[in-house]
Parts: C-alpha cells; sequence; structure tokens
C-alpha cells in the first residue's frame, strides 16, 4: 500500500489563500507574537467570520462550514506563522463552539453558536485556580443552588481575556461530595453578571490578556449549566484535547524563526545543523497535530503532543536568542516574542503535567505510591 502525504490542489490554494489574508491582517493591525492569545483583534475576527474561517469544521446544521479537520490546520498555520491578530475568536473556535455541540442543549446551540460564527463573542475560560493550576481535580470555585439559579463563589487565575470576554466558560464544584474530580460543572457565565471583578495582570513581556478573576456571590440561571451537573470532568479533559494537541503549540514562534534565519551565519555548518534539527522538529511536530486533527493519535495522545511541540517552540527561542546576539539584550519587537518563550511549556498544563498524563493514562505505567 503506497501512502501519499502530498497536499492536494484545493489544500495548496487554501493556503496560498490563508498566507495572503495573513499579509495583509499583519501589514493592517501589525506582527504579534505568539498572535492566538496576544493578537486581539475583534475587526479581524469578523473578517475571518466573513471568509467562513471561524466553525470551518463544524457540522453545517450548527452553522459551521461541515470541512474537513486540515483545513482548520492549514488556515491556523499560515495565520499564527505569520502573526496575524486571531485572539478574539479562537478560544471560542476552538473549544467552546465544539463543547456546545458536544454537551449543550438545543437553546444553548441557538443562543450562543452564531454570535461566535459572526465573529462578534469573545469567550474566556475559567479553569486554573490559585491553588489548583494543573490540576483541575482541586478546584474550589463553588457553584450553589439556590432555587432556579447558580450563585458562584471563587477566584479563578490566568484567566486570557477576562478583561474583555463576553462570556466566561467557568469550571466549576457544584458538590464536594465522592472523590476529588466528581462534583464539577461547566457553566456560562455572562463577563457581566453583578458580582464579577476583573484585574488585569501585567507579565513580564508587558502583555496584559492573563487576568485574575473574582466571582462574588455571582448569580446565573441553571439553564447556564452545559452538560451534566457534577459530572464534567470528562467533558473538560475532551476541550483540553481541542487545546493541547492543537497547530497553535507548534507555530506560535515560527516568525521569530524566519527571521532568525535570515540572521544567522548560515556559512557556520554547526548553524546549518541547529537550523536542520529545527526544521526537522517542526516537521515532527506537525505529523504529530495533523494525527491529532485527523482522529489518528491515541486517546489522551494529545499530551505527547503537546509536550513535544512546546518544547519544540522553546528550542526555536533559543536559537533565536542566539541569531540574534546582543540584540537580544535590547527591548524590541523580537526580543518581546523571546520573554514569551518560558509560557509555551507552561500554559495549557506543565511538561511534567502532561509527561505524567502519557504514562498514566495512554502507557498504562503504574503510579509512583505515596
Amino acid at each position: 500500500m503506497v501512502m501519499d502525504f502530498a497536499w492536494t490542489p484545493e489544500q495548496i490554494e487554501l493556503r496560498e489563500q490563508a498566507r495572503k489574508v495573513a499579509t495583509g491582517a499583519v501589514e493592517r493591525y501589525g506582527r504579534h507574537n505568539d498572535s492566538w492569545i496576544n493578537g486581539f483583534s475583534e475587526e479581524f475576527a469578523i473578517e475571518m467570520a466573513a471568509l467562513g474561517w471561524i466553525g470551518m469544521t463544524w457540522p453545517i446544521q450548527h452553522g459551521g462550514g461541515g470541512r474537513p479537520a486540515i483545513d482548520r490546520l492549514i488556515v491556523g498555520e499560515e495565520l499564527i506563522a505569520a502573526g496575524a491578530p486571531i485572539a478574539a475568536m479562537w478560544f471560542a473556535d476552538r473549544q467552546m463552539g465544539p463543547t456546545l455541540i458536544a454537551y449543550g442543549r438545543d437553546d444553548q446551540q441557538e443562543a450562543y453558536l452564531p454570535d461566535i460564527l459572526a465573529g462578534t463573542s469573545t469567550w474566556c475560560i475559567g479553569m486554573s485556580e490559585p491553588d489548583a493550576g494543573s490540576d483541575l481535580a482541586a478546584l474550589k470555585t463553588q457553584a450553589a443552588r439556590d432555587g432556579d439559579e447558580f450563585v458562584i463563589n471563587g477566584q479563578k487565575i490566568w484567566t486570557s481575556f477576562g478583561a474583555v470576554a463576553d462570556y466566561c466558560y467557568l469550571i466549576c464544584r457544584t458538590s464536594n461530595e465522592g472523590p476529588p474530580h466528581a462534583g464539577i460543572s461547566e457553566i456560562i457565565v455572562p463577563m457581566d453578571t453583578p458580582g464579577i471583578e476583573t484585574r488585569p495582570i501585567t507579565d513580564m513581556t508587558t502583555n496584559r490578556h492573563f487576568c485574575e478573576v473574582w466571582f462574588n456571590d455571582v448569580r446565573v440561571p441553571v439553564t447556564n449549566l452545559v452538560g451534566t451537573e457534577g459530572n464534567a470532568f470528562k467533558q473538560t479533559m475532551r476541550q483540553l484535547e481541542h487545546e493541547r494537541g492543537g497547530i497553535d503549540r507548534l507555530v506560535s514562534n515560527r516568525a521569530l524563526f524566519e527571521l532568525a534565519c535570515e540572521r544567522a551565519d548560515r556559512t557556520d555548518a554547526r548553524v546549518r545543523q541547529e537550523i536542520a534539527d529545527l526544521e526537522i522538529g517542526f516537521r515532527i511536530g506537525r505529523i504529530l497535530v495533523i494525527r491529532e486533527v485527523l482522529g489518528q493519535a491515541p486517546k489522551g495522545f494529545s499530551a505527547a503532543t503537546k509536550c513535544f511541540c512546546t518544547e519544540h517552540e522553546w528550542r526555536v527561542a533559543e536559537f533565536v536568542a542566539r541569531s540574534f546576539g546582543a540584540e537580544a539584550t535590547l527591548w524590541n519587537d523580537v526580543v518581546h516574542g523571546l520573554m514569551y518563550a518560558p509560557g509555551y511549556t507552561i500554559m495549557g498544563g506543565t511538561s511534567n503535567v502532561m509527561r505524567n498524563i502519557l504514562g498514566e493514562r495512554v502507557l498504562g505505567l503504574p503510579r509512583e505510591p505515596r
């Protein structure tokens, strides 16, 4: 049996179109390092919607494009690699829409999906907490039933776009009974609901997408619950499959790599070898992502994909720093991107946590006795 790894003429045409759109976006809105999380443009989100590039793979009956998953990968790769500002729509397209399609009721899908598809709705994800970062089973934010409402109290941290989002997809605890992973629910919380306090966090790159969010007696209707109350841990794990195995975990600093290749001394055989090693790593990572996108990877393998790809991005950052030499000590656009490198292997779960997941859930290795 012969395997054909070539792109189809239609995929090549789509890539060329996406590249032109990305170039135009960078010319109009500027180039953004790690653009899927730092490049926020509501205007470009609406342009993406007009192209049919939000919800590309969603079922047609839900307003989506019904296109192959590989098409979304092609578009995402070109936009992120160029630094086009896609952050205003990325979370909703990547996670919230598919989650609502999989677990939401008909009325929830009718209420929220059209605005996501139109590029006019920005979502944040209320997941990490000060004492429960990568360990979601340890979260404490509580949603207590009070008649037809949930009353929410607690704190979230590292909530990207919490200050500008229309909705928070909140992971919280509706019960304290049973094992730690039990009693977890997912609730849609409009961010203009009374009792929500949001404080942006300025990180060392000067970016401010991260936020602390406090919920103080925040009341939302019980009908905002998505899926089964107290049994959402598997829903959240499915969300993280979307988050960890995507092309955004591989090409966040691809634009910096291209700049560094122009600056690097390619007369040096060692430099040429390093560039070759990084290109090999990029291609391996891309194959891993494609396997995730096509549904060919083992269950839970997105942890390995995320680990490999983000550690590749870290190696790219080191190469960029060496290529720019002393200039990498000055504050400019390139260095701004380099300063973000430590975040690659932390966001979405640290590499150590990813290795634990891979060992326990994919390889079936025994857990270390406590």
